[in-house]
């Protein structure tokens, strides 16, 4: 990702690269569905979900790294979901949170995010749960949220320029 570029742009392009994941996430889908194993398809759907997991947290990342200097020091979106529900965007506020989040499973795996998002009802994207609740949940982020679910990386897109547009205008 381009230091040049500016954040919509790479919003743009990642969400070009995530609709690749995606399309490859479905062949691979159709072709384990198909061979009832997990030969080829298995792989290749492991792989790009894995890249569509990846895109996810970079462009996050990108994004808390570029909109940083609209705030002196601290957790970005901690003061991010703050302005916002100060200037009454509180829909917003708790979208960009539940997407720090997510980011942060997607990274770390369970942990106080985790547990946070079970606690937090969202329908932004789909949380994992295993019988026994938290502590009985697969370890790792992709086994914890969805990436694979319809809208996941435009949910995630959308919600960027949104707070990207209301940080520019403020």
């Amino acid at each position: 990702m381009d230091a040049s570029q500016s954040l919509p742009e790479l919003v743009s392009a990642a969400k070009a690269n995530a609709r690749t994941f995606e399309d490859r996430i479905v062949e691979a889908s159709n072709l384990v569905a198909e061979q009832a194993t997990t030969g080829t398809g298995g792989e290749e759907l492991r792989s790009a979900t894995q890249g569509l997991k990846d895109t996810a947290i970079d462009i996050f990342s990108v994004f808390e790294a570029r909109m940083q200097h609209h705030f002196k020091r601290g957790p970005f979106s901690r003061k991010l979901r703050s302005l916002l529900a100060e200037a009454g965007e509180v829909e917003l506020a708790d979208r960009v949170y539940q997407y720090y989040l997510m980011t942060n499973v997607l990274k770390h795996g369970k942990g106080a995010s985790y547990r946070e998002l079970l606690d937090t009802p969202t329908t932004h994207f789909t949380i994992k749960t295993a019988e026994g609740g938290a502590e009985a949940a697969p370890v790792s982020g992709e086994d914890l949220i969805d990436v694979t679910a319809p809208g996941f990386f435009d949910g995630l897109a959308d919600t960027i320029l949104e707070a990207f547009n209301f940080l520019e205008k403020k």
